[in-house]
């Protein structure tokens, strides 16, 4: 069933995106170079990416009714992405994330209002129909909720034919110690560069070296480190290296880490390799860092 989908769960937000030519001081007026809306959020953000490299993928994340998620739905309908999964909440407002983007500077600083809009639960997981499904990936959130929805596809692997199981991935990028309890229950476990530095660690392959022990027996653990490229190890305990490919001009990191996310699960779902992923991964982040939004980032091979 090669039309099974790639599920992506996590957030989906309002971006109100601001480029600017130099960061603004504190309580000062300024003008930007150019504002626009865009659909936001990791998971979301790479269901953009895979649909743009053609895989058939799905979304599943909370929405509030109102202005906002129309025109978030929307976006997802013009990219094609399946979003019959959507957790319609009838408490809290859609998340929306105020983003200044500098490209003098490569940097982009992001001021998220997210606080009281419930994450999708266990129980709205226990609805989807898995076999839909060859890949499913979580950005971690709501950890201990995550866990259930993960011992749910762990279940049904274990009753399903080989080519029927669901290959499960999980990333871990924020610093809050309740996400590191995904560690174990990763096919492919991706680790945020700032939480290896949280967790005491100086570079990639440090971090794989470390962190290795926390994941289950034979899966990859994989860490990107912005413009130091992305390492992999897997259970042969081989770290994997790519450089990184910088774009001839920086414009736009904001979605690169979501980028190279997905990239990495177009590939491996595809059959690919590690080092072909990790390279593949690297190439259309860089590709993503030198245009605004994700129209262009497709190389042509993909």
């Amino acid at each position: 069933m090669e039309d099974r989908k790639i599920l992506c769960i996590g957030l989906v937000c309002l971006d109100i995106i601001n480029v600017v030519d130099k960061y603004p001081e504190e309580d000062t007026d300024s003008r930007c170079l150019s504002q626009r809306w865009q659909r936001g959020g990791n998971a979301s953000n790479s269901c953009t990416v895979l649909s743009l490299l053609g895989a058939p993928c799905a979304f599943m994340g909370s929405l509030a009714p109102g202005p906002v998620a129309d025109f978030i739905v929307g976006d997802f309908k013009r990219r094609g992405v399946d979003i019959s999964g959507l957790a319609w909440q009838q408490e809290g407002v859609t998340p929306c994330a105020c983003c200044v983007v500098c490209p003098a500077s490569g940097s982009r600083t992001v001021v998220l209002s997210d606080t009281n809009l419930p994450d999708v639960s266990a129980e709205d997981f226990s609805k989807v129909d898995l076999r839909q499904y060859r890949w499913i990936h979580w950005e971690g959130r709501n950890a201990e909720e995550q866990v259930k929805m993960i011992q749910r596809v762990e279940e049904f692997n274990r009753s399903a034919a080989e080519k029927e199981r669901i290959t499960i991935s999980v990333e871990i990028e924020k610093t809050r110690e309740p996400l590191y309890q995904l560690f174990p229950y990763g096919d492919v476990v991706f680790v945020s560069k700032d939480v290896a530095k949280h967790l005491g660690f100086n570079s990639a392959a440090a971090a794989l070296k470390g962190l290795y022990s926390r994941v289950r027996k034979g899966a990859v653990l994989i860490c990107a480190w912005a413009e130091k490229g992305a390492d992999a190890m897997g259970p042969d305990g081989i770290v994997v290296h790519s450089d990184a490919f910088p774009p001839e001009a920086l414009v736009d990191t904001l979605g690169a880490g979501d980028t190279f996310n997905a990239s990495v699960i177009y590939t491996l779902s595809n059959g690919g390799g590690l080092q072909e992923a990790l390279s593949f991964g690297c190439q259309v982040a860089g590709r993503k860092c030198g245009v605004h939004g994700y129209d262009g980032i497709v190389p042509a091979r993909a």
